[in-house]
């Protein structure tokens, strides 16, 4: 996770830098801005994202074990 918010600390730089010398209403400015945004979102979906449980992982990694058969009516 601190990858990311390392990430977006970079493209935030980099997107002020665009913006002083292209100017606040450039394209490059606002597609500068759009990277950040996207990162931003990206982040937050890790957020969301919970951790799977070691049992969980071991039915990945184990789907025909008697403890990880689902039965469906």
């Amino acid at each position: 996770m601190s990858d990311i918010k390392q990430q977006i600390e970079k493209e935030r730089e980099q997107a002020r830098a665009v913006c002083d010398t292209k100017g606040s209403t450039s394209g490059e400015c606002a597609a500068a801005w759009d990277a950040v945004e996207e990162l931003q979102a990206e982040a937050s979906h890790q957020r969301e994202t919970k951790p799977k449980t070691s049992f969980a992982q071991y039915c990945d990694d184990n789907p025909d074990a008697v403890e990880c058969r689902v039965y469906e009516d």
